[in-house]
């Protein structure tokens, strides 16, 4: 991946990890696709590569992927999902024409049309983040605690307990603003 950009956050839900393509909502914004060929970047590390991206279907990504967060957050507060989100992702998932298809290895894999990639791509985060929002599958949203961060995140630990959207980096940070925090106090 090309330098300068900052790395992406990857994680193991589909529609979540995409949210996390701008994070720090609440501090500093951190934007992750800032370019076409960076959402083809990060589509290819999750397994929907697309051989190029136009400018408009980067804004498309970008309004699915707000939609996402702001349905995402809806349901972590248990508040009604968004009129306008919902309609963008039921958008965003009837226009992508993406199939799965079964390895030999036994795992899925999606296949793009060449034609419609970006557009069949979406439709594959739009179906993730729907099977998530209407309770499919099993875990819950939450809400990162960091102050700066409050990005949604699918959490499936046994508990249901989880705090931070990624511990390597949000936990990480709070922890270390505490564990400062304690060290001043103490002196």
């Amino acid at each position: 991946m090309p330098a300068g950009f900052p790395d992406f956050r990857l994680g193991t839900v589909l529609a979540t990890s995409f949210t996390a393509t701008l994070t720090e909502r609440r501090g500093e914004a951190v934007e992750r696709i800032p370019t076409p060929q960076r959402l083809a970047d990060w589509l290819a590390v999750s397994g929907l590569a697309v051989d190029s991206c136009t400018t408009g279907q980067l804004e498309l990504a970008r309004e699915l992927r707000e939609s996402i967060h702001a349905a995402a957050t809806a349901a972590a507060l248990q508040d009604p999902l968004p009129a306008a989100a919902v309609e963008i992702i039921n958008a965003r998932s009837a226009q992508g024409r993406a199939s799965a298809v079964l390895t030999p290895d036994g795992e899925r894999r999606w296949q793009l049309d060449s034609a419609t990639a970006v557009e069949d791509a979406l439709g594959v985060i739009a179906a993730d983040a729907i099977s998530i929002l209407s309770g499919e599958r099993d875990g819950k949203l939450a809400l990162c605690a960091s102050p700066t961060c409050q990005a949604a995140f699918f959490d499936t630990s046994q508990s249901r307990t989880r705090r931070w959207c990624d511990m390597n980096t949000c936990g990480n940070r709070q922890k270390k603003a505490r564990f400062n925090a304690n060290r001043a106090a103490a002196k």
